[in-house]
This record gives C-alpha cells, sequence and structure tokens, in this order.
C-alpha cells in the first residue's frame, strides 16, 4: 500500500485559467443586456414615456420600440386608453360576477355635512382616463393622490350647498354631473391631464348612528305626503262635481229664461196678430176664436152628448154606462 506523499508548497501550481471563455462570457452578458434594454414593447392601450437621465425627451406609440441602452433612457408605460377609476367611502375587493367589497369602514372620506346642517355617508366612483401622459407623470407630484383629495373637496363643496333630502333622494344626478364639470375644471387648472369620464354616486345613506331618527323623519313625512294627497283627491272629487252642477244650474236656468221669453214673446205675437184679424172682421174673428176654444176644451172632457134642445123623452135610448154612447 502506496502512502501519499506529503504536501510541498513549493511545488503547488494553481490550475490554468481559460481567459478566452471567460471573455466570451461577459461578451454575452453584457450584449443580452444591450438587447434588453435597447428594445420594449408598448401595449395597445398604452403609451411610452421616454426619459433620458431621467429627463423628458419623447413619448412613444404601441408596438416594438429601442431606446439607448444601459439605462441611458428609460420609459413609463402610461394606460391612456384604459378606463380608469377611484373609488371613495368603499372598495372593491373581488370585481367579478358578484362583487365583494371591503368591511372596513372610510367614513372619514364619506361622511359630510349638507346645507342644511345634517349629516350624510356619500359613496361615489370617479371614471377617468390619461389624457396628458407628460402632464399626469410631471406636472404634479404624486398625481392620482392629488386628484383624489381633489375629489372629496369638490364633493363636499356641491354636498354642503344642498339639503340632505335633494342628497339622498331627487338631487343625486344632478350633484353628479355638477361634481364632474367642477372637478373637470379643477384638473385643467393643476394640469394633472386628466379627464373625467363620468362621476357616479353610489350609495347615499345617514349615518347608522342617526338612521332610525331618519327613518322616523322619513315615515312622518311620508304620511304627511299620504294625507295631503287623500285631501286633494277628496277635493278633486267634490269640488268640480259642485262647479259642474253649479254651472248646470245656471245653464238651465239661462234656457228657462230663454225659453220664457220667447214664449211671451211669440204669445204677444199671436194676440197682436189675432187682433189686427179681430179689427178687420169682428164677428168673424169672435166665432173662429169660440171654435177653436170650444175644439181644445171639448177634446178634455170625456163624454158629449149632443143633442136637440127641442127633443123629448129621449133618455132611455141612451147608454149612460161606462161603455159609451150607442145613440147620439
Amino acid at each position: 500500500m502506496q502512502r501519499n506523499a506529503p504536501f510541498d508548497l513549493n511545488r503547488f501550481r494553481p490550475p490554468a485559467f481559460n481567459f478566452n471563455l471567460l471573455r466570451w462570457i461577459a461578451m454575452g452578458i453584457v450584449g443580452l443586456i444591450f438587447i434588453f434594454t435597447t428594445f420594449f414593447t408598448i401595449g395597445p392601450e398604452e403609451v411610452g414615456v421616454i426619459l433620458r437621465f431621467g429627463r423628458y425627451v419623447r413619448t412613444v406609440n404601441p408596438g416594438l420600440n429601442f431606446k439607448l441602452p444601459f439605462w441611458i433612457e428609460t420609459q413609463i408605460k402610461v394606460p391612456v386608453e384604459r378606463q380608469l377609476k377611484e373609488e371613495f367611502g368603499f372598495r372593491t375587493v373581488d370585481s367579478d360576477v358578484r362583487s365583494r367589497y371591503s368591511d372596513e369602514s372610510f367614513q372619514e372620506e364619506s361622511l359630510m355635512l349638507t346645507g342644511d346642517l345634517n349629516a350624510a355617508e356619500v359613496e361615489w366612483i370617479v371614471q377617468f382616463r390619461v389624457a396628458d401622459p407628460y402632464k399626469f407623470l410631471f406636472k404634479v407630484r404624486k398625481t392620482v393622490n392629488t386628484f383624489r383629495d381633489m375629489n372629496e373637496a369638490v364633493m363636499r363643496e356641491v354636498v354642503g350647498d344642498r339639503s340632505v333630502n335633494e342628497v339622498l333622494t331627487v338631487g343625486r344626478v344632478e350633484i353628479a354631473n355638477t361634481v364632474s364639470e367642477k372637478l373637470q375644471i379643477l384638473c385643467d387648472q393643476y394640469e394633472t391631464g386628466i379627464k373625467i369620464d363620468q362621476v357616479v354616486l353610489q350609495d347615499v345613506t345617514p349615518p347608522d348612528q342617526v338612521k332610525p331618527a331618519f327613518n322616523e323623519v322619513n315615515e312622518a313625512q311620508q304620511e304627511r305626503e299620504k294625507l295631503i294627497n287623500e285631501a286633494r283627491s277628496e277635493y278633486n272629487k267634490i269640488i268640480p262635481k259642485a262647479k259642474g252642477d253649479a254651472q248646470k244650474m245656471i245653464e238651465e236656468a239661462k234656457g228657462y229664461a230663454i225659453k220664457r221669453v220667447n214664449e211671451a214673446k211669440g204669445d204677444a205675437a199671436k194676440f197682436n196678430s189675432i187682433y189686427r184679424e179681430y179689427y178687420k172682421a169682428p164677428e168673424v174673428t169672435r166665432q173662429r176664436i169660440y171654435l177653436e176654444t170650444m175644439n181644445e176644451i171639448l177634446q178634455k172632457v170625456g163624454r158629449k152628448l149632443i143633442t136637440d134642445e127641442r127633443a123629448t123623452g129621449i133618455l132611455p135610448l141612451f147608454d149612460l154606462t161606462k161603455g159609451g154612447l150607442k145613440n147620439e
């Protein structure tokens, strides 16, 4: 069995190192860095903002682009075609078929004071787009935080100019439109590069501490409206009918008056015409009037017996029973 020779430091030599391999590895690493820092891709909904040593130089469109390598130029992708949104008073945890919301309270955002000194919790969403990437990135520091502060300020201003009933019921659409207009003006003044698409009020309710009292007030108001509507209904039933009856009586009286006046005028004209005829031939007119009068009177008499005044002993010939006369 052969023993190991003792270690001799004078005879020790390190293994030969391949400097050519090291050079090729270094060149490969530099080449990869060159490629990855030169070429980049911008998505279809984005633009690329190019910075050279931190200074803005240009904006590139979607697609394959290149820049100076080795971090001489860097890019920031900004979604200009995508609609963004900010939520106030609540947070969406999972946006799916059935959205889930955070249980955390955000009353510091949503609790507001109305113009009639009532409290209301206002939750809303702001949908917006980045219209100018340069302004969005460089004109305002922490643009999104500033934008949120602007939203709260404008919403509190608009809500503070209205009553709690307007905020909770009929004035929601008008409030959302007013906030959108004022917010856009403020964004333009601050040069944020943001374009407001829509402001949507999600949920507007009284605070939990005053909800019972608020519900009682609402019930009292609804009861008052109910009684007012019932009174108006009764009024609409009775008053128009009474007015119609009164108008009917007036029209009937007018018609009766016209009738009586016309009859009187007719009688007067008839009398005048008879008088004129009587003046021309008194005896003939008198006889005609007598016959006409007798004709009217005799029609009202049930039985008529016409005999000769010189006839005698004729009573047995008449049948005076209800059947009528057999002989005249």
